[in-house]
């Protein structure tokens, strides 16, 4: 716990120092693009948008927003959450425009992040039941936005409940709240699928 609190001040540090430099220079934020693109764009498509060009699009209209906006952001708080914010903003207006429900995308390389997802949910071999990735992907698929929305920041980006409570704009408190409520949902789809 020690380790990861470390390793997000030091990020914390780092983006503090690109975004000074971007502001002086705008020429500087190919730095935090290059720093951003690819979480992002993985962010972008976990979220549900399958369509690689149109992920991409997003991509492009997060970083302009972020640049547009970069003179706006607060420096006492986290610019991971803050770009992300924006990500996420840009992400549900997508979906509204396309009038779309968005499913999380499992590849071979997130296998194991469902697997986390059941054991936190207190699912492993439930009753001698084995979960395979498929089924409890259509399980995270079924749950509300808003609690996708948190399991994806949770255990897809491990985010602390602070940071998605930064990027969702809510408290941390229902941060919790909408976590072990999306778990205890993922676990009664579970349950159900095996009946």
């Amino acid at each position: 716990m020690a380790h990861t609190s470390i390793r997000r001040e030091q990020s914390h540090d780092i983006d503090q120092e690109l975004v000074a430099r971007a502001i002086e220079n705008k020429q500087a934020f190919a730095a935090i693009v290059q720093r951003y693109e690819a979480p992002l764009l993985r962010y972008i498509l976990r979220l549900g948008c399958k369509d690689i060009s149109a992920a991409e699009d997003l991509l492009q209209e997060v970083f302009i927003k972020t640049f547009v906006h970069l003179n706006d952001y607060d420096t006492s708080l986290q610019f991971s959450s803050w770009i992300y914010r924006i990500a996420h903003n840009e992400i549900i207006t997508y979906f509204r425009k396309e009038k779309s429900r968005p499913s999380v995308l499992v590849t071979p390389d997130t296998t194991f992040i469902f697997e986390n997802i059941v054991d936190d949910a207190g699912l492993t071999e439930l009753e001698g039941q084995r979960y395979t990735s498929a089924e409890i992907q259509a399980a995270v698929d079924r749950l509300e936005t808003k609690y996708r929305d948190v399991i994806v920041l949770k255990f897809f980006e491990e985010k602390s409940y602070e940071e998605i409570s930064d990027i969702l704009q809510i408290p941390q408190g229902t941060v919790a709240t909408l976590v072990n409520r999306a778990k205890k949902k993922i676990r009664f789809f579970l349950e159900k699928s095996k009946q």
